[in-house]
């Protein structure tokens, strides 16, 4: 009965690792892409680059990060300031799913990362 016990907290052990393993890079790497869509959004709002410019750095990152994304996903848009002029603001979004591998129950993880800044004049 003892042996049975050890067998059985060594496999719980091991199944812990393994799921951990497995899907703590996801959320890392969707943390990571949060964090460069925000500081984007923050410059893209006070910067003349353009959406292409900054759809193009999020793109390179998503790449960096092997985040399943096309540019075409990367939404960014652009609002007026309080007097109908210049930048208001910039709004980022993506919405991505990434397949994970767990023997017995394959799993879909569906992430939305975005940012939203607004223009303080």
């Amino acid at each position: 009965m003892q042996n049975l016990k050890l067998v059985f907290a060594v496999f719980l052990l091991v199944a812990t690792a393994y799921l951990c393993w497995a899907l703590i890079p996801p959320y890392f790497a969707n943390y990571q892409l949060n964090d460069v869509i925000e500081n984007e959004a923050r410059l893209g709002t006070y910067s003349t680059r353009t959406d292409d410019d900054i759809r193009n750095e999020i793109f390179k990152k998503a790449q960096d990060l092997e985040i399943p994304i096309s540019r075409e996903e990367i939404k960014v848009l652009r609002g007026t300031n309080q007097l109908g002029q210049g930048t208001g603001g910039v709004t980022i979004s993506v919405d991505y799913t990434v397949h994970v591998n767990v023997p017995g129950y394959p799993l879909d993880l569906k992430f939305h990362s975005g940012s939203k800044n607004k223009s303080i004049y």
